[in-house]
């Protein structure tokens, strides 16, 4: 475990915001480091930046063991989840293809792309679609259905500069040891005119509010929570212009929602799974927005060319 300073602003003073919940024999799980992990109210303690606001774990894992974990994590069920993941990219590449529509040639690489639905998507649609993915596990499934997908990090991909129209981070941001790096080297990797469409939480949403420490989204995985107002700075400090932000949830199949209610409650969540199986309704995918999943879109300025 370490201490570290604000990625935003790089001030040492900041003020617990929720204590830390895990116990002894907690840390060092795996699995807690899965997409589909229901770990919520576990976490580091995190904090609040005295200067600028931004709210992360500290202290938490030394630098590097971080992705480390990501590197070596699998993650089966999100495959069995699919259905669940396809409803809810075709509706997150809509309002994205309004900013920057699809053409010949048009480049667009998905940050964290996990097993590749977003990247199989956006290529469906007539992108030129790129990935990129530190799980071994994850690249593989990815690199096994044909896609484009490489295994590693923005820093370590080895991609071109300004070489891509559109980069996508769909619930990455808040995962990563240092977000401002990454936005960085998106940054690099746009071409002038170029979009970042970044998917994360809103922790100053009515519903993150309202649950407090109860939120779901509490959990050992994520180190950074966001605003819209934090998230917008990480954004126009790299050089990028936001032009604009919306929430967005996503679909989730009734079966594996009531994994998620359980929890919180196991009774309910077997009782709602006992329920939905005798309905014959476990496979069917619904939508649910609470407000508190928003994607901000900021454009690469064109006068970046001479940059």
């Amino acid at each position: 475990m370490e201490q570290v300073v604000c990625d935003l602003c790089g001030s040492d003073r900041s003020k617990v915001r929720f204590s830390s919940t895990l116990r002894d024999g907690d840390e060092g799980d795996l699995s807690a480091y899965r997409c589909t992990h229901s770990g919520y109210g576990r976490h580091h303690t995190i904090v609040e930046c005295l200067e600028c606001g931004l709210v992360y774990a500290n202290p938490r894992h030394n630098n590097g063991e971080i992705l480390s974990k990501y590197e070596a994590v699998q993650d089966p069920l999100y495959v069995k989840e699919r259905e669940g993941r396809v409803l809810t990219f075709e509706r997150h590449l809509r309002p994205l293809e309004k900013i920057a529509p699809p053409g010949d040639g048009r480049r667009l690489l998905d940050v964290g792309c996990h097993v590749g639905v977003f990247v199989e998507i956006a290529a469906r649609h007539g992108w030129d679609a790129w990935g990129v993915e530190p799980s071994h596990w994850a690249a593989k499934q990815a690199q096994q259905a044909g896609l484009q997908v490489i295994e590693g990090t923005l820093s370590t991909a080895g991609l071109e500069d300004a070489s891509f129209d559109v980069i996508t981070m769909w619930d990455v941001i808040e995962h990563v040891e240092q977000p401002s790096l990454q936005v960085r080297e998106a940054f690099r990797l746009l071409k002038p005119g170029g979009v970042l469409a970044v998917h994360t939480m809103d922790l100053n949403s009515l519903f993150a509010r309202l649950m407090g420490r109860r939120w779901p989204w509490l959990m050992e995985m994520h180190v950074y929570f966001f605003t819209r107002r934090t998230l917008a700075a990480l954004l126009e400090q790299a050089g990028l212009r936001v032009i604009e932000v919306r929430p967005q949830g996503r679909y989730l199949r009734l079966g594996y929602l009531s994994t998620r209610v359980a929890a919180f409650s196991r009774p309910l969540g077997r009782g709602v799974g006992w329920l939905f199986d005798r309905l014959h309704l476990s496979e069917r995918a619904i939508p649910i927005n609470l407000g508190d999943l928003v994607t901000m879109y900021a454009r690469k300025p064109i006068e970046s060319a001479t940059n």
